[in-house]
């Protein structure tokens, strides 16, 4: 079992300045936060990250979905409008080794607080921008949300089966993906600080991570002039390599080469398949998958998936049963894995870094934050909501 204990992270000391709406950039946050950084995430002082907001109340107010991407972190509310703003943000930004945000583009050249500004008054920082089209080329002010990007990069078109419609994928992969990068970027360049002095710009883009998600089936357009065919739960090189429906419901078979090929197909009392010219090597397969399939299914649906899953496992043939949620988070694989970890002070759990350091996972060194709960510890006023007439 992975363990988990309260202890200094391998960031420990580096301070992180966020200023972060929704994911990607609390993402890479709570990571940094995870890995042991100081972060003060610097908020609005109407009411903060707009994440705090998005969904029902789930403690203190907050969304769920704000706890889990701000767990570790310090807030400090901040109206960088207003000049003791500013010179509160200057102040910590002079202390700190990493920014990371996600504002809104032209937000921050418009508050002076842009990469080459900051850097040039704080040489010593390390400038994490993110975007959602890249920081450069005619969209690059644009803003935009995980499904507008999963749609532009055409990951919409590459998922699902051959005849269903556009489909997203379901989880935050362009915001939390890019999050993961700029974290990446921020401890390369803290690395190369340590030999030159100085931080720089790390940029970062959905766009850009979407693009390098999708880069098998771009790269096969790109040099082979074709896209691989949509295949649902399927892969373009392999065959069988998809779900099929046992008696009771789906389970994935994944025969990565031949020989786990001819272990299935003596399983399934089909010894003729390993020697048929239609389907004794993979490439013989990929032109006759129509065939195969039409006499594969029918075998599969004569038992339940864990009857085939017993078989298939003791003779080293790859596959899984298609779990709902609940059925994975009972699985006692997952269980022994504790990914899920205690928050503290709290009375709920939130899912931590996929990480262990020698057999140590990281743990959260506290819950989300309220709006402001620091200002005090930094010697900054407590938040005011700024009037109408404030500029």
């Amino acid at each position: 079992m992975t363990e988990q204990v309260n202890k200094a992270g391998p960031l420990a000391g580096v301070r992180v300045l966020e200023l972060g709406q929704v994911l990607a950039g609390p993402f890479a946050g709570a990571i940094l936060a995870d890995l042991g950084a100081e972060v003060l995430k610097i908020e609005r002082v109407d009411g903060g990250d707009d994440a705090r907001h998005m969904g029902p109340a789930f403690r203190h107010g907050d969304a769920l979905n704000f706890h889990l991407f701000n767990r570790g972190k310090k807030s400090i509310a901040l109206d960088l409008k207003s000049e003791d703003g500013r010179a509160a943000f200057e102040s910590l930004a002079a202390s700190a080794d990493i920014l990371v945000h996600n504002l809104r583009p032209g937000v921050p050249e418009a508050m002076g607080i842009d990469g080459p500004a900051l850097c040039a008054r704080h040489p010593r920082l390390i400038y994490c921008e993110i975007s959602a089209f890249g920081h450069a080329g005619p969209l690059q002010n644009r803003p935009g949300y995980e499904p507008l990007v999963q749609a532009f990069s055409g990951m919409f078109n590459t998922n699902g089966g051959p005849d269903d419609p556009p489909i997203r994928i379901g989880a935050s992969v362009c915001d939390q993906g890019t999050g993961m990068w700029v974290v990446i970027g921020a401890l390369a360049m803290l690395q190369q600080r340590q030999h030159t002095g100085r931080g720089g710009v790390v940029s970062a883009s959905l766009l850009e991570t979407a693009l390098v998600w999708n880069a098998q089936k771009a790269d096969a357009w790109v040099n082979q002039g074709q896209l691989p065919p949509r295949h649902a739960s399927g892969h373009p090189g392999l065959v069988p390599y998809e779900a099929f429906d046992a008696q009771d419901g789906p389970l994935l078979i994944c025969c990565g080469n031949d020989r786990l090929f001819a272990k299935l197909a003596t399983v399934l009392g089909q010894p003729a398949w390993i020697t048929d010219p239609r389907y004794a090597s993979n490439r013989a397969r990929l032109a006759h998958k129509a065939e195969l399939l039409a006499e594969l299914r029918p075998l599969l649906l004569a038992a339940p998936r864990g009857v085939w899953q017993a078989q298939f496992e003791a003779v080293g043939v790859p596959c899984s049963p298609i779990h709902t949620v609940p059925e994975a988070l009972a699985q006692p694989q997952v269980q022994a894995l504790a990914l899920r970890l205690p928050v503290p002070g709290e009375d709920f759990q939130l899912t931590g870094l996929p990480l262990a350091f020698d057999g140590v996972r990281p743990a959260f060194s506290n819950g989300a934050p309220r709006l402001g709960q620091h200002n005090t510890e930094f010697h900054i006023a407590a938040p005011v909501a700024p009037t109408e007439n404030t500029p």
